[in-house]
């Protein structure tokens, strides 16, 4: 026999339909029979609890971990458009290049000054390797809004990721993730 539970869980939920069953006078005198005879509480002078303001929890003071700036502007000129640390084939660049490791955080450098693009950069580095990214995508920009014409950031930012000891490749991005004006950086598994 099948039973129809949809009708049961209204009544339970909606009270209009199902009113609560009226209390039997006979349930009333049992209940009165067993609890007994009742005496009110004497009235007690007390005082009202008052909820005291919480103090907040004294905490040491979290600092950022310093990251330190090891990498050099010397020789910027002579950064490679790609790059590849020694020992490593070069089917892992053709393989970052294909985007067989996708990427998975990227940095804008535009509109930075060479000091603070610098900075930015061994920063978000450091941030990557700690949470075990493989792949990152750094952007320079193609130096078309240069003042001397030229891409100094692009510049920079290749040498600097050729320096950095965690890196270890990086090419030109597709062309819908920046190009030329972009690189794709294979960062060292830390396992």
């Amino acid at each position: 026999m099948r039973t129809n539970t949809s009708l049961h869980w209204k009544k339970i939920k909606d009270p209009s339909i199902n009113p609560p069953d009226p209390i039997e006078p006979d349930d009333a005198a049992l209940f009165r029979a067993t609890v007994g005879k009742v005496n009110p509480l004497a009235e007690q002078n007390r005082i009202n609890p008052h909820n005291r303001p919480r103090q907040p929890i004294p905490r040491s003071a979290v600092t950022e971990p310093v990251v330190p700036d090891t990498l050099s502007d010397h020789g910027a000129q002579d950064a490679p458009a790609e790059y590849l640390q020694n020992g490593l084939s070069r089917m892992t660049l053709r393989k970052l290049r294909r985007g067989v490791w996708p990427v998975q955080d990227s940095l804008d450098l535009h509109g930075s000054n060479r000091d603070a693009a610098r900075k930015l950069l061994q920063e978000f580095l450091h941030e990557a390797t700690q949470r075990q990214l493989r792949c990152v995508l750094v952007i320079h920009g193609k130096g078309m809004n240069s003042r001397v014409g030229e891409a100094v950031l692009r510049k920079l930012a290749r040498h600097w990721l050729a320096q950095h000891p965690r890196v270890l490749g990086y090419c030109d991005a597709a062309p819908g993730q920046g190009g030329s004006g972009a690189a794709l950086v294979l960062l060292k598994n830390n396992s």
